[in-house]
Parts: structure tokens; sequence; C-alpha cells
């Protein structure tokens, strides 16, 4: 495959992805689709850290779009020469990528280890903290909290998807930072438009 139609593929790839993180995050502060509990009293850390928004969102939507446009014919020059200018400037934002999507795996990691802030009894905490993640593997705990009705499964559901979603963010950024430097040295396979084959 071409540098130029690899890094089109990662770029249409990580900007859906970057946009399931940011409605992943959203959907994490209001637990059960509900904004009686958004306070922050009320919502964990790891949530407020907003590491879906910020790190596997905003900072992959950046890359995404460097590396589609990297992928595309016309240049910021003429020429293989524009081409390499803009692989070279899809390496910085792949790299900058990189950061966000670890960010958001090492947050939504933690969020699910510590497990989410609920209220037994008017009071709230982390209840499933000392377990150390154990309470995943046993799903009677998981009624335990009375408020947010739900919340553990809520939780464990997009913590997930963001766990899952980040480690492929940085599976796609390490690919495009690969390509990008190829394509630098190496220029993009494709013949241009009108030229013999």
């Amino acid at each position: 495959m071409c540098t130029g139609k690899c890094s089109r593929f990662v770029g249409l790839t990580l900007i859906p992805l970057s946009l399931v993180c940011i409605v992943a995050n959203a959907l994490l502060l209001v637990p059960n689709g509900k904004t009686t509990w958004t306070n922050y009293e009320h919502i964990s850390l790891q949530v407020w850290l907003m590491a879906g928004f910020i790190g596997g969102g905003l900072m992959i939507l950046c890359p995404g779009i460097a590396a589609v446009r990297a992928g595309g014919k016309g240049c910021c020059g003429a020429g293989c020469c524009g081409n390499r200018c803009r692989m070279l400037r899809s390496i910085f934002s792949s790299a900058f990528g990189l950061l966000g999507a670890i960010y958001c795996l090492s947050v939504s990691g933690a969020g699910l280890r510590i497990g989410p802030k609920c209220s037994i009894n008017d009071k709230w905490d982390y209840y499933f903290k000392e377990t150390s993640g154990s309470y995943l593997l046993n799903r009677t705990q998981w009624s335990v909290c009375e408020q947010p009705p739900g919340v553990v499964y809520w939780n464990v559901t997009l913590f997930s998807l963001l766990v899952a979603v980040s480690c492929l963010e940085i599976l796609l950024c390490g690919v495009q930072v690969v390509n990008a430097v190829v394509g630098v040295f190496c220029g993009d396979c494709r013949k241009k438009e009108g030229s013999p084959h």
C-alpha cells in the first residue's frame, strides 16, 4: 500500500474513533443519561479529567485530519515536495496523538480499576477502590451502589469502550508515524494524474 493511501486510511479511521471518545466522555458526565448527579461531588475524578474528550478526542482529531491531508493529492507546494511536507507535519501530529491516546488509556484504566463514585446510605465515596478492580469480575457487587442507579454498569461499559478505542488509537498513530517517516524519505508511490503508466 502506498504511503498516501495508508495515511488516508489511518486518518479516516482516527476521526470517527476520536468522536466515539468524545461521546463516551460526555455520557460519563450524565450517569444513566440524567443530569441529576452531574456535579463535582457525585462524579469520579477520572470522568472530570476528560481523558476521552481531550486525550482520545481532540488530541486524536488533529492527527486524523493531518493524516487525511497527507494522503491527499495536490499539496502545499507542487509535486512530491509538498506531499513530503505534509507527511512531515503528520509525523509530529501523530506523535501528539500518541500522547493523547496514552493519556486516555491511563485515565480510563484507572477509572475501571478504582470504580465509580456512588452513594450508599447517602454517603458518596469510591466503594470499589479497595478491590483493585476485582469488582469487575463479580457483578453481584455492582448493585451495592444506591445512587446513581446502575452507575457501575454505566461506568464499566463506557470506560471499557474508552480503553479499547484508545488502544486502537495508539496502534493507528504508531502506524502513521512509521508510514509518514517512510513517506518523507521515500515519497508516495502513487502515479500522478496524466503521467504515462
